[in-house]
């Protein structure tokens, strides 16, 4: 499909700003397990954290594709950021959906604008992708909800300023916006994850925490349905684009190691077995590309398949990454073991990709329904 001038040029500055501002960083960051403060400035700064919204509240106003093609340049240089601007876009996209219009004018402008970085608070020690058995509990007394329980997995939890945390009140799933300074509530850093080692993920323990009815998103009992599965369907095309990005750049690194690495008196490349994994990382770049994008003209056009065609894009592409990552590993030898090649942080990178937004299984059997349907047909 053809770009338009404007979508080219937001693909083009996202990889300047990537290549510029977060790439030299990228290996520091994992390292460290924090991403510094001036990185999360210029991610605010140059408008990634308010990326998906309308200008109207401070955004970008970008379009799905536009997005898209953004997201991917920040994930090839970088998983960590790249999950930053996930999780802020993918909860301000609920308020932007399910607030109401004093809700609108509290949060979205500085959610827009970056100044607020907001998370999302679905996951629990006992429940990832069982959603319905989430067990934090909301109790309502007058006009406040008392919050009792606990958040795992929070990415970007350790700096967040508002969550958007997800909680049963008899029986009926809500949806609150919680402020991280709230009396009660707990935020324990976890480190020395597998990958997206700078995300900054936290664990939230809720004890007695009151939060006011007034912030509540959506009505009763719709808080899993609408308003989780809303942001949940934007994280996961956000992380579709962003496998793309460790895909395109495992492609690279593998590009340059053969064509610079002699092995027998010839350079890689020149081995049939070395030209075999560059052309299947080719192809399957090439086409987690493609199914993002059919992904992004469907989201534009509002179309009902948009959210399974989603679905499909991010499960391709991080199956594809984590396989793409494994031979680029085993192409770069000892090599790719050491922090001097990016291609063991991408193999992490996508295999934390290919769990979070759903599991390669859990989408294998809504893939499976959507099978049935013969979508292919249409």
């Amino acid at each position: 499909m053809r770009l338009t001038d404007r979508q080219i040029e937001r693909r083009d500055r996202a990889r300047q700003f990537a290549a510029d501002r977060i790439a030299p960083l990228a290996e520091r960051i994992d390292h460290d397990q924090v991403t510094p403060p001036a990185v999360i400035a210029a991610m605010r700064t140059d408008g990634y954290l308010g990326a998906a919204l309308p200008p109207r509240w401070g955004g970008g106003g970008m379009d799905p594709l536009s997005y898209g093609l953004a997201t991917e340049e920040i994930g090839r240089a970088c998983s960590s950021v790249r999950s930053l601007m996930t999780v802020h876009n993918m909860a301000a996209q609920a308020v932007l959906t399910f607030g109401d219009e004093d809700q609108h004018e509290r949060w979205l402008p500085g959610l827009g604008a970056g100044e607020r970085l907001i998370a999302f608070a679905l996951s629990e020690p006992a429940c990832g992708s069982a959603t319905d058995e989430i067990a934090t509990e909301a109790v309502r007394r007058r006009d406040v909800y008392v919050l009792n329980g606990t958040k795992k997995w929070i990415t970007y939890g350790q700096v967040a300023d508002l969550f958007l945390v997800f909680a049963r009140c008899d029986d009926a799933p809500i949806a609150v916006v919680v402020d991280a300074r709230s009396d009660g509530l707990s935020i324990d850093p976890i480190g020395d994850l597998l990958g997206v080692r700078g995300s900054m993920a936290a664990e939230l323990r809720f004890d007695d925490v009151t939060v006011a009815v007034a912030d509540q998103l959506g009505p009763t009992g719709s808080g899993l349905t609408f308003v989780a599965n809303t942001a949940l369907d934007h994280g996961r095309f956000s992380v579709a684009w962003g496998s793309t990005g460790i895909l395109q750049g495992c492609l690279d690194a593998c590009v340059s190691y053969a064509q610079h690495r002699r092995q027998g008196g010839r350079a890689l490349v020149d081995h049939q077995l070395i030209r075999r994994h560059l052309a299947d990382m080719l192809v399957a770049h090439t086409a987690a590309r493609a199914l993002c994008h059919r992904s992004a003209v469907l989201r534009e056009q509002h179309d009902p398949r948009a959210v399974m065609e989603t679905s499909m894009a991010k499960y391709f592409a991080a199956t594809a990454a984590v396989r793409v990552a494994t031979d680029a590993v085993h192409l770069h030898g000892a090599n790719g073991c050491t922090p001097d090649h990016p291609v063991g942080r991408y193999l992490r990178d996508a295999t934390v990709a290919a769990i979070v937004e759903g599991t390669q299984e859990i989408h294998q059997l809504s893939l499976a329904g959507y099978a049935l349907q013969k979508p292919y047909l249409r």
